[in-house]
């Protein structure tokens, strides 16, 4: 862990080069979250029925006990990694995958949010010049530029990175728009060294400022269904699991944030909401 300060973090639209030191944050921050969810489906009556069923039966082919058990397990599992989605990550999405590119074309490359550390402390924000990374080179640049549409620009959604002394140690995702009054948040990941010095609360409340500026009124938080830690931390911003809260919003808003589905209709996310 590594003594951050917060009044220090510049969070600005991600760019082109940023866009593999993003892929490996996130891939970093998922890490285990799939084999939890995993786990969690494994574990449940209806599933453990199945499969004790079909060890009944395959224990007359192969006459072994042990084969019996873990055959069908095995072919589960692998099922399961392969048809799971891999969206559901740190925060849970519909989407299949995000357009890392079209995202970093959206928008002024310049763009930053205001951070809310500095708006509530007091503190003067500090801004210092970003380092170029090593290994950047002219020729990534040429491979990473191409012809972006409005339509793939629009799917793409925002991603937002936390920029601490030119270095990216955290990243949170905003999808795009489906109605115009609501935001989702998608993805959150934070550095694994910069956690619990407040960076993940630092990207959802300044993202919240500059939505609800923006005419939001409410922001969904799409949270692994296992993620213990997931879910406290939205609810000590001020979140609610939807289905809790008496005023929900309307009928067409609760169909856009369903909880994702997994084998025999498990969810696999649960869906947070907040009034802005």
């Amino acid at each position: 862990m590594v003594r951050l300060e917060l009044d220090q973090v510049v969070m600005r639209r991600m760019k082109e080069d940023d866009i593999e030191v993003v892929k490996a944050l996130i891939k970093e921050g998922c890490e285990g979250t799939e084999n939890r969810l995993i786990l969690h489906i494994l574990t449940r009556p209806l599933c453990l029925f199945i499969l004790a069923i079909f060890s009944s039966v395959l224990r007359c082919v192969v006459h072994s006990f042990i084969l019996a058990l873990a055959i069908p397990v095995f072919l589960l599992i692998v099922f399961l990694k392969i048809t799971m989605p891999r969206s559901t990550g740190v925060l849970g999405s519909s989407r299949p995958s995000w357009d890392y590119v079209g995202s970093s074309y959206r928008g002024t490359q310049d763009e930053t949010l205001e951070n809310a550390y500095c708006r509530i402390s007091g503190k003067t924000p500090v801004t210092k010049k970003p380092r170029r990374r090593v290994g950047s080179k002219d020729k990534d640049k040429d491979t990473l530029t191409e012809k972006v549409t409005p339509e793939r620009q629009e799917a793409a959604g925002q991603v937002w990175v936390a920029d601490y002394d030119g270095d990216i140690i955290g990243c949170i995702f905003r999808e795009s728009m489906t109605q115009a009054n609501t935001r989702r948040i998608c993805r959150l990941v934070t550095g694994s060294w910069y956690r619990r010095e407040g960076l993940g609360r630092l990207l959802v409340q300044s993202l919240e400022q500059r939505e609800r500026e923006t005419g939001a009124h409410r922001a969904y938080a799409h949270v692994p269904y296992p993620s213990k830690v997931g879910e406290a931390f939205f609810r000590k911003l001020g979140y609610q699991q939807l289905g809790e809260g008496t005023d929900e919003g309307d009928d067409e808003e609760r169909k856009q944030e369903t909880p994702e589905k997994g084998f025999l209709g498990y969810p696999l996310t649960k869906v947070f909401y907040k009034d802005l």
